[in-house]
Order: structure tokens, then C-alpha cells, then sequence
């Protein structure tokens, strides 16, 4: 599991080949009555849009830290186990990967409410939809899906910001 872990972490490939196949599998579960033709062209471009996005991620955070794809990965890595680096340059490169990041967080809460806000309304749409048509089955599921994901949306933001503001102030106190 920690080889796939890391060479999912390196590879920009295993990436997008991971969200092909899911996407063709979920495209195969959501629209049966289509041709798998469809399944894999709609996959195929999700992917690409996906691998895009990924691609100028990391390219913005190769360039804030002054590192390459695999730097970027073991500073993560490192900043996951609180590991703090000793090498004055790999401490470098981390305090200005952290600090663009941890910007990045701060910058992206001032919509987080807004953001949970509109899922939360789609939910009670879709449920007053249910209830008015009478099927409240798949609307629930939706609502209780959606409720979850926030809670795991805010968790996860919580934990990143926390492991990041350990890692600054843990970077500044050896500096």
C-alpha cells in the first residue's frame, strides 16, 4: 500500500490512469443505457481536465518551493509526519512550500462557507424534491452523502492547516 501510496504521490501517469478507470467505472455504473464508446470518451476528458489541473498545481508549488514534482512529494511526505527536514536548503524549500500553502488554505476559507452553504441548499432542494415527488430514496442518500463530505471537507481542512501550522512554527523555532 505505501509503494502505491508513492508512487501515486510521484507519478502524474498512475494519476490520471487511477481516474480514467474510475471514471469509466463510474460512468459505467451511472449511464448503462449509453455505448461504452461514451463511457470512455467522458472519462477521457474528465481525465484530461483533471490532469490539467494537477499539472499547474504542481507547477505553482514546484515554483513557490524551488523544487521538482518528486521534492514536492517528500516535502509533504515529511510535512504528514512532522518530519522537520535538516538540510538548510530542504528546510528552505519546505518553509516556502508550507508558507504558500498554508496561504493558499487561509486564502480559499474566506469561501469554504459559502461553498458548504450551496451544497447544503442543492441537498434540501433535491429533498423537497423528493418529498413533493415521492421518491425520497435516492434524495436522502444524496443529502446524507453530502452532509458527510462537508464533515470530511472540514476535518481534513482543520487537520491540514494544523499539521502545516505545527510545521511553520516548528521551522521557525530550529531557524
Amino acid at each position: 500500500m505505501r509503494t502505491l501510496k508513492a508512487v501515486l504521490d510521484r507519478s502524474l501517469t498512475a494519476q490520471a490512469i487511477v481516474i480514467f478507470v474510475l471514471g469509466v467505472g463510474v460512468y459505467a455504473l451511472i449511464r448503462r443505457d449509453t455505448s461504452p464508446v461514451l463511457w470512455v470518451v467522458q472519462s477521457a476528458l474528465i481525465t484530461a481536465m483533471a490532469v490539467g489541473a494537477i499539472a499547474v498545481q504542481r507547477r505553482r508549488a514546484g515554483r513557490a518551493a524551488g523544487t521538482d514534482a518528486r521534492g514536492i512529494a517528500e516535502l509533504n511526505r515529511k510535512i504528514r509526519h512532522r518530519d522537520v527536514p535538516r538540510d538548510p536548503r530542504e528546510r528552505a524549500a519546505m518553509g516556502r512550500l508550507v508558507a504558500e500553502q498554508l496561504g493558499r488554505m487561509e486564502r480559499g476559507g474566506r469561501w469554504l462557507p459559502y461553498w458548504l452553504g450551496c451544497m447544503g441548499l442543492i441537498a434540501v432542494g433535491l429533498l423537497v424534491l423528493g418529498i413533493t415527488t415521492g421518491s425520497l430514496v435516492y434524495p436522502l442518500v444524496f443529502a446524507v452523502g453530502t452532509v458527510a463530505f462537508c464533515c470530511w471537507v472540514m476535518w481534513m481542512r482543520r487537520r491540514a492547516m494544523e499539521l502545516h501550522r505545527h510545521m511553520r512554527a516548528a521551522l521557525e523555532g530550529q531557524g
